[in-house]
């Protein structure tokens, strides 16, 4: 089947804007996490991506009802040639300080999420150049033909050349370099139809209503307060007591409380992140563990055994209280290249998982790091808790340490755990987005880019550089099913289950439910 790109008119986001409602209003929420920059280039996180949507706009984005591409700062595209994509932008969008948002301010964002600094390799894979036309036309030149390419552009947002050169923020920060500080990193000046008006980072977050927001929609919002609340007591707590409008992340044991309160909701959904474990199979030897000379885990024996030691029905049923899918596969239902059959989790095995390790020379277990943050994903600490102790009855000692995701992230991507967590959406809704980022030996043009284990398979490697340039549909599909499931035979990583996202709220609030876990701004109302 042969790559198309239709050509969508204007009219098509036209469907999602009404009329604003008169009355005005404050939205509160919060959640346990709190975001670690501005820079839209910077770190690649979901909650992080969800909250800059509120102030940076990208060229087109998911329809929240029907996960569509639907146009954005771009009106209409078309294929060119199978490796070029002309795309035309809406005239009269103006950036929060009034300065009006051309093709050189699209060619310099593009650009600046191919840095080398950017964390958005992901989102411009395949790309080779970016072309002004025009000042209200944009070229996007690939390496090939692209059948995701209008999916990696939901998330690639556009900010002002001019901004960034006068602030010196050409260069994404380095995520990595806790010590390097830049403009774009504590300011935001977007499209978008909020503006950052205040960020005292772990406190408090306000956004404005932008009078000049080029679009209409239906939400009533002027302002957005967010606050990161740590403590789920806490979260819950501010919920119950009127203090927020909306929690993000209501932890599993507190949702009982919540859906019979007379005054709040719960909206359940599934979301397309799924939750892992990677391990380091690269040292020589693991910093921390009594094994000297040699490094455990680059043995799949001890991989599986590691696996098969855990009883995920277990964590779904105490843990997470039934708000987890168990899954054997790296990428949630979904995601083009997902089966039933790479969905299917191995046995539980505690006897089988002692004979591995011992077949594999450690009879006795051995020590190892265990890494895990403590605010991002439901119950992401006390899953670990509960896994330690699975590993222990093996002999498996993992020297458990959590930490916040703002320091989280920068450590693991600075190769500093042995066995890390990781909780992976797929903004693209297609598997190489995952084999790519966590599967493919690390290199350039985002390969490997979160396989901070450095898992490396020649195989694998093939399948995902052919996948990237793949447009027959029917083969495209196969072959990320068929790395899938090398991921799964080679226990790349070891799969935990996919989220199960509830959002509690007043009963006054209107929001709609979408699989990334992320606010649609536009949609919110308070009645």
């Amino acid at each position: 089947m042969k790559y198309q790109i239709a050509l969508l008119a204007a009219a098509a986001s036209a469907a999602l804007m009404i009329a604003p409602a008169v009355q005005a209003k404050t939205f509160k929420w919060a959640s346990a996490a709190e975001i670690s920059t501005w820079d839209i280039h910077s770190q690649n996180n979901a909650l992080q991506n969800g909250i800059h949507a509120a102030v940076y706009e990208s060229l087109v984005y998911y329809n929240s009802r029907t996960f569509k591409v639907e146009p954005m700062l771009a009106t209409s595209w078309t294929l060119v040639q199978p490796n070029q994509l002309r795309v035309n932008l809406r005239q009269g969008v103006k950036f929060h300080d009034g300065s009006a948002m051309t093709a050189d301010d699209v060619v310099f964002s593009l650009q600046r999420a191919m840095a080398k600094t950017s964390n958005f390799s992901p989102y411009v894979v395949g790309f080779d150049r970016i072309v002004k036309v025009n000042d209200n036309t944009v070229d996007i030149f690939t390496k090939g033909p692209n059948p995701v390419l209008l999916n990696q552009l939901t998330e690639l947002r556009i900010m002002s050349k001019a901004w960034a050169e006068k602030n010196n923020s050409v260069e994404p920060k380095d995520i990595r370099n806790v010590n390097q500080e830049t403009f774009a990193n504590r300011n935001a000046m977007g499209t978008g139809p909020y503006m950052l008006k205040q960020w005292v980072p772990d406190q408090r977050m306000v956004l404005a209503k932008n009078p000049n927001w080029w679009g209409t929609a239906e939400t009533n919002v002027t302002e957005i307060v967010y606050t990161p609340i740590k403590s789920e007591a806490t979260r819950v707590a501010a919920l119950l007591s009127g203090e927020i409008d909306m929690l993000l992340d209501p932890s599993p044991q507190d949702l009982p409380r919540l859906r019979n309160s007379g005054n709040l909701k719960v909206i359940d959904g599934v979301e397309n992140r799924t939750i892992f474990f990677g391990l380091d199979q690269w040292r020589d030897e693991l910093p921390g563990s009594n094994v000297k000379g040699k490094n455990p885990l680059k043995d799949q024996r001890v991989r599986q055994a590691l696996y098969q030691a855990i009883d995920s029905d277990a964590l779904h049923r105490v843990t997470m209280r039934g708000l987890s899918q168990p899954t054997g596969t790296i990428v949630a239902p979904q995601v083009a290249g997902w089966t039933e059959g790479v969905h299917k989790r191995m046995p539980f095995d505690q006897e089988g998982a002692k004979k591995l390790l011992a077949d594999a020379g450690y009879p006795q277990g051995f020590e190892v790091d265990f890494a895990c943050p403590n605010n991002r994903y439901i119950n992401d600490e006390e899953i670990c808790q509960a896994v330690t102790a699975m590993w222990s009855r093996i002999g498996v000692k993992a020297k458990l340490r959590t930490m916040p995701l703002v320091t989280y992230f920068p450590m693991i991507q600075r190769h500093e755990a042995s066995i890390y967590m990781l909780g992976w959406g797929v903004p693209t809704f297609d598997a190489l987005y995952s084999l790519q980022s966590l599967t493919r030996s690390p290199g350039t043009g985002g390969d490997g880019n979160y396989n901070v284990g450095k898992y490396s398979n020649q195989r694998m490697d093939y399948i995902v550089d052919r996948v990237k340039v793949e447009t027959d549909l029917p083969v495209r599909n196969r072959l990320l099913t068929e790395g899938l499931q090398l991921s799964n035979d080679t226990v790349s990583h070891i799969p935990l289950h996919n989220q199960i996202i509830p959002w509690a709220m007043k009963k006054n609030v209107e929001v709609v439910h979408r699989a990334d876990n992320r606010i649609d701004w536009r949609l919110v109302k308070v009645n």
